[in-house]
């Protein structure tokens, strides 16, 4: 039998040995997080995460961005002001606080912002809109005070922060339109830029793809009064950022810069980089010393096209693919308002089965309504030929026939192409991208219109079905002997299909202003 004192001690150690961890334990957190902005638990999370990127360090200047000279030349102002605001200063001119940069992704505009911080030789700080949320209330206000803070400090400097968009949507569309987290930080970032004093030379360059979405009162003058466009580059830009990119890649003299520039309409300053890149590649696994030109076609191929897929299709899906091709291409061959008819193929790629490209031979603003119309005829050509042929349908023109509904139903409630409906714009619901609006304001006209909208867009539909099945009975000849080519070579490039059928339908009409529909960026 135990001594009762040491019975007693026992009790008393077992009860109060885990109090006094607990204690200790909340003292130790208590001491960390006391400092908020000194690298406490808490400071790790309002403190700023925006990345600062000095002067001293190798900075991006104009010669790198290439194919936007509009863009730099509305940014170098900006860069004037940062080397000599004194200048500007003198007559009482008042630069921007603030530049937003509006353009496709991929268009360089990281690179502009990187670059006029260079220009001007001046610290970068970089920020994603994303990056301002997290899971605590009133972190991001935080952040957005501690970045600017930051800023000024460093004044002159450049604050960029991309894809804006990410926090600075339009207050109260949200469900319930409650003041949530992202409401407080894009409160605070407009506080912030109203707080700028004249002698403090911080300019705030912001990114986004999407300004239809951002708040009017981070677009108001004297918040971000100036906007800068960046679009996707025209013939001479890209063959600019092709010499850029490829500058360091030894390339073959049958290289020509100027063609493949001409060939990849649309495509971004990503984008090229992107094809240089995989050309460089494919070169490599094949142990060549140079890139050459059949390199880069097969580089653009992967891009526009997709991957080849090594697998095994029987004669059956080889022969009713082919014909699914040649109807789109023999369409679009046929058709003097589309564009010219580039490559068709059945080997595999992406997630096709075969692929029929077209490429514009120039940049285009927009397309007129008889040009959309051959575009629905070229899309609706496999199926035509898939019912001239078999007199049956499948399952494989199923992506054509999402494309040519979305844009049948562009021509009736954006573009003012349908005569019932007449000249009027109704708002795509996808416009509307958050929930709370979404679920209150479904559509901005009544259920007669929906329905004769419906209509309408079957309409367009029909008809042009109906063009494209007579455009290919009225040439089954030339539908079977390119059939059985493609099936022999896989792949007809323009000058196999002239040598078998001749020559394509005269040119596409030219577009004026005033007949200006839409872009039209989906491949066949």
């Amino acid at each position: 039998m135990q001594p009762p004192n040491t019975a007693n001690t026992l009790i008393w150690v077992t009860f109060l040995l885990p109090t006094f961890l607990i204690l200790g334990l909340v003292y130790f957190m208590m001491r960390r997080a006391r400092d908020q902005f000194d690298g406490g638990i808490l400071g790790s999370f309002v403190k700023s995460p925006a990345k600062r990127h000095d002067k001293s360090k190798q900075r991006t200047t104009f010669d790198e961005v290439a194919g936007l000279e509009n863009a730099k030349s509305e940014l170098q102002e900006i860069v004037e002001f940062l080397k000599n605001p004194e200048k500007f200063q003198r007559l009482g001119g008042r630069i921007p606080k603030g530049v937003l940069l509006i353009g496709p992704p991929g268009s360089g505009k990281t690179l502009l912002a990187r670059a006029v911080a260079g220009e001007a030789g001046v610290p970068f700080f970089s920020i994603s809109g994303s990056e301002f949320i997290q899971m605590f209330v009133g972190v991001g206000a935080s952040r957005v005070r501690d970045m600017f803070k930051t800023a000024k400090e460093s004044s002159p400097c450049i604050l960029f922060i991309d894809e804006i968009d990410a926090v600075g949507r339009v207050r109260g569309a949200g469900l319930g339109g409650g003041h949530d987290e992202r409401e407080q930080t894009l409160n605070q970032i407009l506080t912030e830029m109203d707080g700028f004093s004249p002698n403090e030379s911080v300019i705030v360059l912001a990114a986004t793809n999407r300004p239809d979405v951002l708040d009017p009162a981070l677009l108001r003058p004297g918040r971000f009064d100036r906007h800068v466009t960046v679009d996707r580059p025209t013939k001479k830009g890209r063959l600019a950022i092709l010499k850029v990119h490829s500058r360091n890649i030894p390339l073959d003299p049958d290289v020509d810069l100027e063609g493949i520039a001409r060939g990849t309409v649309g495509m971004s300053g990503a984008d090229l980089a992107n094809l240089v890149n995989e050309a460089a590649l494919l070169a490599t696994r094949e142990d060549k010393n140079q890139v050459d030109m059949a390199d880069f076609d097969a580089a653009r191929d992967k891009i526009i096209m997709g991957a080849k897929r090594e697998e095994f299709i029987t004669e059956k899906d080889k022969r009713a693919t082919a014909y699914h091709e040649i109807g789109h291409a023999l369409v679009g061959w046929l058709s003097p308002n589309t564009d010219p008819v580039h490559k068709v193929t059945i080997i595999p790629r992406g997630r096709a089965l075969g692929v029929t490209q077209f490429l514009p031979e120039e940049d285009r603003l927009g397309y007129s309504e008889s040009q959309v119309d051959a575009k629905l005829a070229v899309l609706l050509g496999g199926r035509a030929a898939e019912r001239l042929i078999y007199d049956d349908l499948t399952t494989g023109a199923a992506e054509d026939l999402k494309q040519a509904t979305r844009l049948a139903r562009m021509m009736v409630t954006q573009w003012g192409m349908s005569e019932r409906i007449g000249p009027v714009f109704f708002r795509a619901s996808e416009e509307h991208p958050f929930l709370g609006r979404e679920m209150s304001e479904t559509r901005d006209h009544s259920e007669h219109t929906a329905q004769v909208i419906d209509e309408e867009v079957a309409r367009i539909l029909r008809e042009a079905d109906e063009r494209a099945f007579h455009m290919l009975e009225d040439h089954r000849e030339d539908l079977e002997r390119l059939t059985e080519a493609l099936i022999e070579r896989e792949v007809l490039s323009v000058s196999e299909i002239e040598e078998l059928i001749g020559k394509r339908a005269g040119p596409p009409t030219n577009v004026s202003g005033d007949e200006v529909a839409a872009s039209l960026d989906n491949p066949v």
